[in-house]
């Protein structure tokens, strides 16, 4: 049985963590952090656990919580992990970072599309950036892992085998993705209240959202050069989940486009033995509510003969896949675990 800790256990990600670890068989969780519910009951904040959580929340001491567990998960705004990390601390416990502080490679992208200073940037390059399904070998010795973001996740995993195999053009990629409110976390914001929201869709961060350079960064690294997209995420009236709609011109090889077999082909070979990646039959396409609750993702495909591009669909929870449920994959990695241990979910609906 690990211990576990968690920073920013009342916000989203933190609870779904706290859900998710309830039906682990070998993970306790002991620390239940949180900047503005101090000793007050976990399950005042999140009714659900009354009678499950006893528990009451403590702060976010790093440095006393590394020497009570064994990893550590931090579910907080970015630069909060940045700023308490140290070496003292990584050599005691694992950690898992569900912010962005360590998904970019160079400092000076992150400080340009956060807008803020990376106060260690020395960790940088030891961290592993944990999409399970890709960099599965690096996180299983990891001590640092940069859990994806929901929107890259959900478009990494889409596109990815097709990039790597070379079978579309990844500098004509296009990315619309929509997301539930919760994507926006807990804090109270005016444009997330229920009258701001229901009855509308919009695109927000439009050519400046920040998980633009993490979706190019990762699928530069399957093409082998430096990236360049469009991404357009949408906020839509719904509490849970990313579909992602993506767009790419064909490469001909031989003189010819590839067909949906060859398409299909690609997307098995990498995804054809994982469990949280489901390809669809041909003529289905993903929905979220087909997601809702679970750690898969569900990737679908259609060929348009008449422009010689290919359209890529992808959805998955952005709580779940999208976050705690990946943050968890991780952590059973890292421990030797199976990866589905506490995430044997059936997707719950309606």
């Amino acid at each position: 049985m690990i211990k576990v800790g968690i920073i920013g256990a009342t916000g989203y990600a933190g609870a779904e963590i706290v859900r998710l670890l309830q039906a682990h068989p070998d993970a306790q969780v002991v620390w239940y952090g949180s900047r503005s519910y101090i000793d007050k009951k976990y399950s005042e904040t999140f009714g659900n656990f009354y009678k499950l959580v006893d528990s009451k929340c403590l702060d976010d001491n790093m440095e006393e919580l590394a020497n009570e567990v064994d990893v550590i998960f931090t579910a907080t705004p970015q630069g909060l992990c940045a700023s308490l990390v140290n070496d003292d601390i990584l050599n005691k416990v694992k950690i898992i970072d569900l912010s962005a502080d360590f998904r970019l490679k160079d400092v000076k992208i992150y400080e340009e599309w956060y807008k803020i200073e990376h106060k260690s940037p020395q960790y940088i390059e030891e961290a592993v950036y944990g999409l399970c399904e890709i960099n599965r070998d690096k996180i299983k010795n990891a001590r640092l892992i940069a859990n994806p973001g929901c929107y890259t996740t959900c478009s990494i995993l889409t596109a990815y085998p097709l990039v790597k195999e070379g079978l579309i053009d990844p500098d004509t990629l296009i990315v619309d993705a929509l997301s539930g409110v919760s994507g926006a976390g807990r804090g109270g914001k005016v444009a997330n209240l229920y009258c701001e929201v229901n009855e509308s869709a919009k695109p927000y961060g439009v050519a400046v959202h920040r998980h633009t350079p993490e979706i190019e960064e990762q699928l530069g690294y399957a093409a082998g050069k430096k990236l360049t997209i469009n991404f357009t995420p949408h906020l839509v009236p719904m509490n849970r989940g990313i579909l992602a709609t993506e767009y790419a011109t064909l490469v001909k090889k031989d003189g010819a486009l590839p067909t949906a077999s060859d398409i299909r082909a690609a997307y098995e070979k990498y995804y054809g033995k994982e469990k949280f990646i489901r390809i669809l039959e041909h003529g289905v396409y993903p929905e979220t509510r087909w997601v809702e609750g679970s750690n898969f993702t569900d990737i679908g495909f259609k060929i348009d003969e008449r422009t010689g591009r290919i359209i890529m669909m992808g959805a998955l929870d952005n709580l779940v896949k999208g976050a705690a449920g990946q943050a968890v994959q991780n952590m059973n990695i890292m421990f030797g675990f199976d990866e589905a241990k506490g995430l044997d979910l059936v997707p719950s609906f309606p």
